[in-house]
């Protein structure tokens, strides 16, 4: 009987630690564009200041960009090729996970015979929504979306790392694979 207590316990502890690792990824760009002309960037501040999160959660990701930018050989400037910025959403997940396990009676299942004194878990998480947009700086024009969903850190300590996780992996998207 122990068995049947333990695996729904490993089961939901397994999920929420595959939930909170992993970000869905998606991009887009405009197939026309020559993405090699690129080297500098520049942050593109009203389109920052539209986004609906806290300064602090705004710098964390202006760090975080940077420091993939940098990795990826593109140079800060006053007079940049590509414009960068941000639009954020988020969502909060609730799930109610139901064990009926427990108890006494006859067989499996719903009986009359069967007295069950099972609980329920209840889940929160946040998940939150990343858009990275790169814009041609002379042309004005959107040339590069990236976008990363996933579970956000709850714990102040926790959370630069997880946005540096969730823009290295949006920004692993670029530039496109462009096949000919």
């Amino acid at each position: 009987m122990k068995v049947l207590k333990i695996t729904p316990v490993l089961l939901l502890l397994a999920i929420l630690v595959t939930s909170c690792s992993s970000v869905r990824v998606a991009s887009d760009y405009d197939r026309e564009v020559n993405f090699n002309q690129y080297e500098s960037y520049a942050f593109f501040k009203p389109g920052i200041d539209k986004a609906e999160i806290s300064d602090l959660d705004k710098k964390r990701i202006l760090r975080a960009i940077e420091a993939e930018m940098q990795r990826k050989g593109f140079t800060k400037s006053e007079n940049p090729d590509l414009l960068v910025s941000i639009f954020t959403k988020t969502n909060e997940n609730i799930n109610i996970y139901q064990n009926n396990m427990m108890g006494w009676g006859y067989g499996w299942g719903w009986h009359p015979w069967y007295w069950g004194s099972g609980f329920n878990t209840v889940n929160r998480t946040s998940e939150g929504t990343l858009y990275i947009d790169l814009i041609d700086a002379e042309g004005k024009e959107l040339v590069w979306q990236g976008m990363g969903t996933a579970a956000l850190a709850e714990k102040v300590d926790k959370k630069q790392e997880r946005i540096n996780e969730i823009v290295s992996e949006i920004l692993e998207k670029y530039p496109p694979e462009i096949k000919n």
